[in-house]
């Protein structure tokens, strides 16, 4: 046991910059809370954040001038109204087919 130890102690000190050197990127690499691992990792949740930001940007714009119209347009409300809500006018029948359910 004693001469494994020694034989330790002789190769960190004749290569004790190599071993300083592993050692810091053993830690930086992996070991440590911001490691290369870790900055890999808060990258990719970043890139998918910003995708999800950019859909529902897109999606508010498109609800955004929806709501401009059907605010301004009475044929846009009723049109809304018929296609979202299944409403009618009284004098009108509805005929809803299962493939359109399935939408």
């Amino acid at each position: 046991m004693k001469e494994k130890i020694e034989f330790i102690w002789r190769y960190v000190s004749e290569h004790k910059y190599k071993v300083t050197t592993v050692t810091f990127l053993l830690i930086i690499g992996i070991l440590d809370e911001n490691s290369w691992i870790q900055r890999w990792k808060h990258n990719m949740e970043i890139s998918r954040l910003k995708s999800e930001i950019k859909h529902y940007r897109s999606q508010f714009e498109h609800d955004s001038e929806l709501l401009k119209e059907i605010s301004t347009n009475q044929e846009a409300l009723e049109k809304v109204a018929r296609e979202k809500y299944k409403m009618k006018k009284d004098n009108e029948d509805i005929f809803i087919f299962e493939e359109d359910l399935d939408k």
